[in-house]
């Protein structure tokens, strides 16, 4: 698989080498292993999630405050997605940086998602399915959500959408990209890098 580094640090696109005869494709999704080797995260999952979404559902920007923190592997199983993250660490030198990612169930491309950064996608297809490793198991009153169409963040989903996008209640409540760095909601960009040693050293 090829590792390969986005415009937002400590995100990383990830392609699997793909497989393939008559019968179809295999391909391995992820490799904790050679994420550590060519980006020095220590990803381990504790939990495994999936979503289904109709055409033109938008969801995020979702993100767990630190600590727990959480790192995802996201993938698509059915479908396609335009998935986006962004790094809204307080203080990071690409603060406000995003990068996007058309995810394929046919191509297996992922994205990895380190603590801190903010994730979400738009569904391109009807019933399209999202596959999330979580480095965390879900704690209740941890999750940190940003309105997903603030002009502040200036996120690419138009590339994604043909009208009005679906936004769960949650999503179309959750505060501006400047009232959660005012709530405290946003990690900062030491307390992330401080976080990311700290794993490296108990491995």
């Amino acid at each position: 698989m090829n590792i390969e580094a986005t415009a937002v640090p400590d995100a990383y696109r990830i392609t699997p080498r793909l497989l393939t005869d008559d019968r179809g494709s295999f391909h391995e999704a992820f490799r904790s292993d050679a994420l550590e080797r060519d980006t020095g995260h220590v990803f381990t999952a504790a939990q495994y999630n999936h979503s289904s979404s109709r055409r033109g559902t938008l969801r995020g920007m979702h993100s767990v405050l630190l600590p727990p923190g959480q790192a995802k592997y996201v993938s698509c199983v059915r479908g396609s997605v335009l998935d986006v993250v962004a790094d809204l660490r307080l203080g990071s030198p690409t603060f406000g940086a995003y990068t996007s990612t058309v995810l394929e169930a046919h191509g297996g491309t992922g994205v990895f998602v380190a603590e801190g950064l903010a994730h979400g996608f738009v569904a391109l297809t009807d019933d399209a399915c999202v596959s999330y490793l979580c480095s965390t198991a879900y704690v209740p009153g941890t999750q940190v959500d940003v309105f997903p169409l603030d002009p502040a963040l200036g996120l690419p989903w138009h590339l994604g959408l043909t009208g009005e996008p679906l936004l769960s209640p949650k999503d179309a409540a959750a505060p501006s990209l400047a009232r959660a760095a005012d709530l405290g909601l946003l990690a900062t960009y030491d307390e992330c890098r401080a976080h990311y040693a700290r794993q490296r050293r108990t491995r």
